[in-house]
């Protein structure tokens, strides 16, 4: 749940910026940077809602009034470990004009992005 480690997990972040509290909280902002084929951007986020240490949910704007929702959730698995469950919706704008146009610009890249962060993060806390 700390946004200083999303540089070592997350594919497409670039870099992090201003980060109102750590850490984080209801209310809290911070500022990231994406990269999707190439194009790096920028999305300002709110947590909207917060219970340390087991879920996060961040809502965030994007370039052209975008908007995405990301949570985190993390539970005992029963055996000892850890689940975590991630959820992340774009949507993009113009409405279904823009959702046709996203999948054409970017097809399956934010799947794959996922996963490989998924991979990554999964090799992290198992170190």
């Amino acid at each position: 749940m700390d946004p200083g480690q999303l540089g070592n997990w997350v594919t497409i972040h670039r870099k992090l910026g201003k980060v109102s509290e750590r850490p984080l909280q209801d209310g809290s902002k911070l500022e990231q940077t994406l990269c999707l084929r190439g194009v790096s951007f920028k999305v300002k986020w709110e947590v909207t809602e917060h219970h340390e240490p087991r879920m996060t949910r961040w809502e965030g704007r994007g370039p052209a009034r975008s908007h995405a929702s990301t949570e985190y959730r993390l539970a005992e698995n029963g055996d000892g470990g850890t689940h975590f469950d991630y959820r992340n919706e774009f949507k993009a704008p113009l409405g279904p004009l823009g959702n046709v146009a996203s999948r054409a610009l970017v097809g399956a890249v934010p799947k794959r992005e996922a996963d490989s962060s998924l991979r990554k993060l999964k090799a992290l806390v198992e170190r």
